[in-house]
């Protein structure tokens, strides 16, 4: 917002001309404004509703949240920076694993179970939240020394491998619902350009669940006894301090998107954001922590609303307000809530496939645009084991507490990555050079400036 508070108009407010975009805090007029807040709902429709039926949580309460949370975080930012708040699918793999919840089981979820899984999810938003505020005090270039792009790479893309059974799952309940929904999401993809193509996802679904109540798969018994308007349905959370490892590591992919993000707005705008960078780790987390409290799943900064911004060249905050309001709007409509409920198993299966894989192969692509080395074996075995680990979902029970492949692989590659680097560092086996900050979204960074050595041979020894 500029200084008086208000979103200043851009040019005529009727068009953006070529090589202009429209900045954070100018609009369009209103009429337009609320057209792109509006796809920006739609954009971010397709995967916020999908984890809610992935996980048992309330469709409609999780976008009320969503909602508020994008509320928010524009408060907190200062209207500077234009981001969506979505479901975080890095949260479908632990709330999993403490409620033991499967779409394919008639949509049944264990109130005490579900309330503890929220415990889990406000503990990840208050450590969000810390983070952020350390952030905004001291920099974060800490953040890119902890994780460099191997180690980032690695963490998001073992969270989308890990969770590639739970897809099976549904998928295995309707074979032949599932494999439409993924030909039409890959169809779409490739055959439509502009917006069409973008919401792939969301129309895939449609055309799975069109296909699933064609084969007597939907079961419409729920949508007569829901009322047209109505509050979400809250529910309190409980805490176990045993469930804390399988959630505090979801902080580091959350802390990845955000800083990515950041780092996407800012290359596309052309504005400096990194000081605004605390700010967004911080909101997320109490967003997140919000959700958790009323029985919603956590959120975070989504790239798929980046997709709408880059096609619109609008960048205006003034949109996401729209699309936040709307999305509060919607979220109080439960007949609309229990239409999403009725999405059987064998949609969500396919829809997950492609989901799961896309942020798998997102981890490869930070891997990719940040030019990490594999012929490096510290590179090689911190992505190597921390992989494995999580794909065949190794578990470490100590007293209460359970460690599960997410939780292992991600403090794995970590530790890995730094012990071997410091002990190749001091026996002189493998000499390190300076990396590129990490982009999480897929922004190539210019990282530190290069040391004597790394410029005399680049090539051969570019890490990441």
């Amino acid at each position: 917002m500029s200084k008086a508070g208000f979103w200043t108009l851009h040019g005529d407010g009727r068009s953006v001309k070529p090589g202009d975009v429209v900045a954070p805090h100018e609009r369009l007029t209103w009429p337009r404004t609320i057209g792109i807040g509006v796809q920006h709902v739609v954009a971010m429709f397709g995967a916020t509703f999908l984890v809610p039926l992935l996980t048992g949580f309330s469709p409609t309460t999780t976008l009320f949240f969503s909602g508020l949370g994008t509320l928010l975080f524009l408060g907190i930012t200062a209207g500077r920076l234009p981001s969506y708040l979505g479901s975080s699918f890095a949260l479908i793999a632990p709330i999993g694993a403490v409620t033991g919840y499967n779409a394919s089981n008639g949509g049944l979820i264990d109130p005490h179970k579900a309330s503890l899984a929220q415990g889990g999810i406000i503990a990840v938003g208050l450590t969000l939240a810390v983070i952020g505020l350390l952030v905004h005090f001291v920099g974060a270039g800490w953040i890119d020394k902890l994780m460099p792009p191997v180690v980032t790479g690695a963490i998001v893309s073992l969270i989308g491998f890990n969770l590639a059974p739970s897809a099976w799952n549904n998928v295995k309940q309707a074979p032949i619902t599932a494999t439409v929904t993924i030909v039409s999401i890959l169809l779409i993809t490739v055959l439509f350009k502009g917006i069409i193509g973008r919401l792939s996802i969301l129309i895939g679904v449609l055309i799975g669940y069109a296909t699933a109540v064609a084969l007597g798969e939907v079961d419409f018994s729920t949508i007569d006894k829901a009322a047209i308007v109505g509050l979400p349905a809250f529910h309190a959370p409980s805490f176990d301090f045993k469930y804390l490892g399988v959630f505090v590591p979801v902080v580091l992919v959350l802390v990845a998107e955000n800083v990515g993000h950041v780092k996407s707005v800012s290359a596309m705008t052309g504005e400096n954001l990194d000081n605004i960078t605390g700010r967004a780790l911080f909101a997320d987390g109490v967003s997140t922590m919000l959700a958790g409290s009323g029985g919603g799943s956590g959120t975070t900064t989504y790239a798929e609303n980046i997709g709408v911004m880059a096609a619109t060249r609008v960048y205006s905050t003034a949109a996401y307000v729209v699309a936040g309001i709307s999305a509060l709007a919607l979220s109080l409509l439960p007949k609309f809530g229990a239409v999403i409920a009725t999405i059987p198993a064998g949609v969500l299966g396919g829809a997950a496939t492609v989901l799961y894989g896309m942020i798998g192969m997102l981890g490869v692509r930070i891997w990719v645009q940040n030019k990490v080395d594999f012929s490096d074996p510290v590179n090689l075995n911190t992505a190597a084991v921390a992989m494995v680990v999580a794909i065949a979902d190794y578990t470490w029970v100590v007293g209460d507490m359970s460690f599960s492949g997410i939780a292992l692989g991600s403090f794995g590659a970590i530790i890995i990555y730094h012990l071997m680097r410091a002990i190749s560092k001091l026996r002189g086996t493998n000499l390190e050079s300076p990396s590129p900050a990490s982009a999480p979204a897929g922004v190539e960074l210019e990282g530190p400036a290069y040391s004597k050595r790394h410029k005399q041979a680049p090539k051969a020894d570019e890490q990441e």
